[in-house]
């Protein structure tokens, strides 16, 4: 038996988005409540705390540029965004103020403009990035004053009032999650931000940070490729009743086939930095593809969708943001949530997956050392 992707009606997601905006004005999904006392999904759709999205997402990084720092025509994006929701029915969008700086946020805000009320948005803040001018100053910043510039920031680049999900992009292992914490609880407060999350913290600042204002979501790479966290992070966001979001989860583009021994990286991209990606590693992480092939051809999908809906089934609050510049891309990995894996079939392809022994590190050293970091506690 087969599983053959279609897209959903989106008169049917749409009205599902107008419930769940109705529920927000009335109350019944307060920002910043924990999972517990949000409603369920409406079916075919997800939740991360007290907000309701359509099962996938889309990651809007590379919109301003790709991989080969080859920048897109922007209405070819404008208009890619635009198809993922109003024929494909996405309609949670993931950037962040870094990723341009700031040419995402504002390609986004063109193509949502015809339907902001219909799709729910993130952005992130935490990376020293002068909010004016966009220059990187290397590192992360958190400061409270700061925060509050960035988000300020996004909102006027994005052309909206509120911001939907809002990250810390990084943990700032200088700031106390309370003051990041206590900043973003006073833009809740003011309608800015509805809900919060983090991306790639330590488990510490995790459990920290949801004690001082609970977290509608963690942010953390997650694919086929790299399954580091099932073993601690996602364990504890079942725990606490976040959400969790995985970027790259198609591994940078390797769970979908189109990377081969044969595959040349130019020296701007940022796969040819990557251990994971070295011929030497490659070669015997190209198994997990072959695993994925072999589901594909049984569930009649692709190997990227039915990378997409291994994750997908590990959990319901699980909402994968794949990101492409590529029209046909973008469709296959809609779809990719009209693929389902039984619970024996999910049992199965993991022990496959197990029997594979993943060679290389996930990120280049630099990034590593963003990642997991914890804040001090307050002083």
């Amino acid at each position: 038996m087969t599983d053959t992707p279609t897209s959903p009606t989106r008169r049917g997601l749409l009205t599902s988005a107008a419930v769940a905006a109705t529920a927000v004005a009335a109350g019944a999904f307060a920002p910043g409540t924990a999972r517990a006392q949000s409603t369920a999904a409406a079916p075919g759709r997800r939740m991360l705390g007290g907000l309701e999205t359509s099962a996938i997402g889309m990651g809007v990084q590379n919109v301003h540029r790709t991989f080969t720092s080859l920048i897109p025509e922007r209405a070819d994006m404008v208009a890619l965004l635009r198809a993922a929701h109003e024929e494909e029915g996405v309609d949670f969008f993931d950037c962040a103020e870094f990723y341009g700086p700031f040419a995402a946020e504002e390609i986004l805000a063109e193509a949502i403009a015809p339907f902001r009320d219909e799709v729910q948005i993130t952005t992130k803040f935490g990376f020293d990035v002068d909010p004016e001018t966009g220059a990187f100053g290397g590192g992360v910043n958190s400061r409270p004053d700061h925060v509050r510039r960035a988000v300020e920031g996004s909102l006027r680049r994005l052309g909206t009032d509120r911001i939907d999900l809002l990250y810390q992009h990084r943990v700032d292992p200088q700031v106390p999650i309370a003051e990041v914490a206590g900043v973003v609880g006073e833009m809740i407060d003011e309608g800015k931000v509805l809900h919060w999350g983090l991306s790639e913290p330590g488990l510490d600042t995790l459990r920290r940070a949801h004690a001082e204002r609970p977290l509608a979501a963690v942010q953390n790479e997650y694919s086929v490729l790299f399954r580091g966290f099932e073993a601690d992070v996602l364990p504890l966001t079942r725990e606490l009743g976040i959400g969790f979001v995985p970027y790259a989860p198609l591994g940078y583009g390797f769970m979908t086939g189109a990377i081969d021994m044969n595959t040349q990286f130019v020296p701007s991209d940022y796969r040819a930095n990557t251990a994971r990606m070295e011929p030497a590693n490659r070669e015997p992480n190209l198994r997990l593809v072959q695993v994925a092939r072999d589901w594909a051809e049984r569930k009649g999908a692709t190997p990227g969708q039915v990378s997409l809906a291994y994750l997908m089934a590990q959990r319901d609050d699980l909402i994968p943001i794949p990101g492409t510049t590529n029209l046909q891309h973008m469709r296959e990995n809609a779809r990719a949530a009209q693929v389902t894996l039984t619970p024996d079939e999910l049992a199965e392809m993991t022990a496959a997956l197990d029997a594979i022994e993943v060679q290389g590190e996930r990120a280049p050293p630099p990034v590593q050392e963003w990642n997991g970091a914890e804040a001090p506690d307050a002083t």
